[in-house]
């Protein structure tokens, strides 16, 4: 009798203690399955922003090309007071919706375009030196390669910069520089930011950023459009407060040929002629933003205008954390 009263309490704490492994697998096996099953759903909500965002910024892009091939239609020089020119502000998506159905506002705010918000813009990339005109014909182009140095100068980067871009881009544009040299040229830039590759230091290339841009062919800067900073450097004997007082004639009243420049500024018309300015412009370069909730996906893309035929040359797209850039902000 006193054998089975001592195994009683022994008996009562191992059936307690395997009561409490029970519980905690349990309870971790649950937590786990919990973790997983939220885990699935926040991979499912991100790959369904995904792709909202890249449909989004799609029909936003088709939409800017539409733009310009309405501009083309119209036919004259392009400038700053087009349609195309005016930034799209930050504007709820439910919006442009609700214009297409031609209501005033969505009244269901369950729908995902109450917490969408798209912005964009067009530039024009003419109003900036092309960094290919550098070369041509597999040789410097000492026309360009002047403007280039004046503009250097008046943004005070080193001139030794400017000469190592040069041949180096001269290096990587010539075709037949891999069978020179046992495929040892180097590449050729599609993006500013790569201007690094030949020989441009970080700094330097974040202050061209402004001015200069890469694309495949030779490109006249359209005075419509463009700087002062970017006119002074493309006109030989042109000063910068020369080009700000142009700027401000052409916001007046947009030029209609490069004739109607040079004769503001006493110039002769050659000074401002074919192959050097224009003000008219085939390249150009679409910026869309959507911002989901603390996402913000961005996406560029440049395009070529040939006629009516409006095609992408080149996209990119990347996601932006919404706080860091308001912290910018």
């Amino acid at each position: 009798m006193t054998r089975a009263r001592n195994r009683a309490p022994h008996s009562r704490g191992a059936a307690l203690l395997a009561a409490m492994l029970t519980v905690t697998l349990v309870a971790t096996f649950a937590a786990a399955a919990l973790w997983q099953q939220w885990r699935s759903v926040e991979v499912e909500i991100a790959e369904r922003s995904r792709v909202q965002s890249a449909w989004v910024l799609t029909g936003a892009m088709d939409w800017a090309r539409l733009i310009l091939r309405e501009d083309a239609r119209s036919g004259g020089a392009d400038h700053l007071a087009e349609p195309w020119a005016v930034p799209l502000q930050e504007a709820r998506l439910s919006t442009f919706l609700a214009a297409q159905d031609g209501a005033a506002t969505v009244q269901d705010s369950s729908t995902d375009t109450q917490d969408a918000f798209l912005s964009g813009q067009i530039i024009d990339l003419q109003s900036q030196l092309n960094v290919m005109n550098l070369v041509d014909s597999g040789k410097i182009s000492e026309p360009w390669l002047r403007s280039f140095t004046k503009l250097f100068d008046q943004l005070g980067l080193p001139p030794s910069e400017l000469n190592q871009l040069s041949e180096n881009l001269r290096f990587a544009a010539d075709t037949s520089a891999d069978n020179r040299s046992g495929g040892q040229a180097p590449l050729l830039p599609q993006r500013v930011e790569q201007l690094t590759w030949l020989g441009l230091s970080a700094h330097t290339v974040s202050v061209l950023l402004p001015y200069v841009t890469l694309l495949p062919a030779t490109t006249p800067v359209n005075l419509n459009t463009a700087s002062p900073e970017v006119i002074s450097a493309s006109t030989p004997g042109l000063s910068l407060a020369d080009a700000q007082r142009l700027v401000l004639e052409r916001d007046r009243s947009h030029f209609r040929s490069t004739a109607d420049a040079a004769k503001l500024l006493g110039l002769q018309d050659n000074s401002l002629g074919e192959g050097y300015h224009s003000v008219a412009s085939r390249f150009f370069e679409v910026r869309g933003r959507l911002r989901l909730d603390q996402t913000v996906v961005e996406e560029r893309s440049v395009l070529q205008r040939d006629g009516l035929d409006v095609k992408v040359l080149w996209r990119e797209r990347g996601v932006v954390d919404a706080a860091a850039l308001s912290a910018a902000r």
